[in-house]
């Protein structure tokens, strides 16, 4: 059984299309599998969900599905050579009237930059390798001056250095996808480039109206949620620290100081966090990763992550698979030297509820008794949620009904669902069940010390309240 705690996350695309590589990269580590719908048609999005969720019941393993919205990606338009090369002093247009452009001019997919600009705005277009400062704006045409040249090339985006774009967080496009999302029964769906809570609110209605289950994922893209991003955080399930686009706003420098802050604040509030973006990039041409690569990987399972995300290494890269191993090695290794920097006793204080108090207590009984395991009866997941944000040094094993909540369940650190038949047992039926799935999926062995906890009467709604102590075997009937 993989006991990797840290989730991988990888993007779908050409080079993983295959059910046979699919199938390989689920074998080798990968959790949860993203579909970018910046690409591809609806159907697409749907056909491949339903080919994942068939290779994930064929390998018995549960696999979550994560849907990720295009956002307001602010691009140019096309060139009529298809690009061009500029360079440092060149004068240069981009015009939203422009329907072809050329060496001078070009055009806008978003219509409104230009009443958004201001003369001395820096933009930085193709994720910053090209910058320009707005020297005037004439009607719908913003004249800049090229800071840093290169070649620019079709539908590259567009960023303002220091945010502050007006652009909505759910284009038209965005809630055409959602509902695809919803059809396909995603399992998270990301929402690309929010500014503030609402942004999220709004999309957790949308998906409840179209009668979907989803988790919301906010990532966090933008300098104008970094100001919100207490807020943010509070208003989704999930965060992702999504470095590339942020990277380009508030300057490369500052993204490693905010993954931290990011991943701590999630923490702190009961959430999820993925790390994101160029994680293994140098392995889209190269079977192995370099040494900043796995240095990256390792720090971000350091600071706590949930999970790590691939994105073009898998998606589109020579080496999907290598990639995935790769990242899977790193994950082990780090995790070796993480145990005691996020103590229980750092939470203790901000306990609130019933079912974290009885995580909070098997997590230090874990800590001072030797324990094989701790499992957790659960229907939605929660319990199972706040025990892998307390840190366990032993793993979580979440014992659910419900097979929407073990998908979900698949991107939270440290914590590995199985199903559960419940229906109809009482309690003492119900906890012997409990060990019996243990001992099918080779969890435990008979004698091993293990933590259970569930809440009582069983069976009824209302959180964990419950933490037994039992010995695998010890005076129960046997199977």
């Amino acid at each position: 059984m993989m006991l990797r705690k840290t989730k991988i996350v990888a993007t779908l695309g050409p080079a993983s299309a295959s059910e046979e590589m699919i199938a390989r990269m689920i074998m080798d580590g990968v959790n949860v599998v993203r579909l970018n719908f910046s690409h591809g048609t609806a159907q697409d999005h749907i056909e491949r969900a339903e080919i994942v969720r068939q290779i994930a019941a064929k390998l018995n393993r549960p696999i979550g599905v994560l849907c990720d919205l295009q956002g307001p990606k602010i691009r140019i338009g096309k060139f009529e050579s298809g690009k061009i090369s500029l360079n440092s002093g060149d004068l240069f247009v981009l015009n939203a009237d422009c329907e072809l452009g050329d060496q001078f001019q070009v055009g806008l997919d978003y219509k409104s930059l230009p009443q958004e600009v201001s003369v001395g705005n820096v933009l930085l277009l193709d994720d910053g390798r090209i910058t320009m400062t707005v020297d005037h704006v004439k009607g719908n045409q913003i004249h800049c001056v090229i800071l840093a040249g290169g070649t620019l090339s079709n539908n590259k985006g567009i960023n303002l250095h220091g945010g502050g774009l007006a652009a909505e967080a759910l284009t038209k496009k965005d809630l055409d996808d959602l509902k695809t999302a919803v059809t396909l029964e995603a399992d998270y769906i990301a929402i690309s480039f929010p500014k503030n809570a609402q942004d999220i609110l709004s999309a957790k209605a949308l998906v409840k109206k179209a009668g979907g289950t989803a988790s919301i994922i906010a990532k966090i893209e933008r300098a104008e949620a970094i100001n919100n991003l207490e807020a943010i955080i509070e208003a989704s399930d999930a965060i992702m620290v999504a470095r590339g686009d942020l990277g380009v706003e508030v300057g490369d420098a500052a993204v490693p100081g905010l993954q931290k802050r990011m991943i701590r604040m999630a923490r702190a509030q009961n959430k999820l966090v993925i790390t994101a973006t160029q994680m293994m990039e140098s392995m889209i041409s190269s079977p192995i990763p370099t040494r900043a690569e796995v240095s990256d990987v390792a720090n971000a399972v350091l600071d706590g992550t949930d999970a790590v995300m691939l994105s073009a290494e898998t998606a589109s890269g020579q080496y999907p698979l290598e990639t995935v191993q790769a990242m899977h090695r790193v994950c082990v290794e780090a995790e070796k030297e993480y145990e005691g920097l996020h103590p229980v006793e750092h939470r203790v204080g901000r306990l609130q509820h019933t079912d974290e108090a009885t995580a909070a207590a098997a997590i230090f009984t874990s800590q001072h008794f030797k324990v094989k395991a701790i499992a957790a009866l659960t229907q939605s997941g929660n319990a199972a949620q706040w025990l892998s944000r307390a840190d366990s040094s032993v793993p979580i094993y979440a014992l659910s009904p419900d097979k929407v909540a073990r998908r979900k369940l698949t991107l939270h650190r440290n914590v590995f669902p199985f199903p559960i038949e419940q229906s109809g047992k009482n309690r003492d039926e119900i906890l012997l069940e409990m060990e019996q799935v243990l001992l099918n999926n080779g969890a435990v062995q008979a004698g091993d010390t293990v933590l259970l906890t569930f809440g009582e009467p069983i069976g009824s709604p209302g959180g964990t309240n419950t933490l037994k102590i039992i010995k695998i075997g010890e005076n129960r009937p046997t199977f």
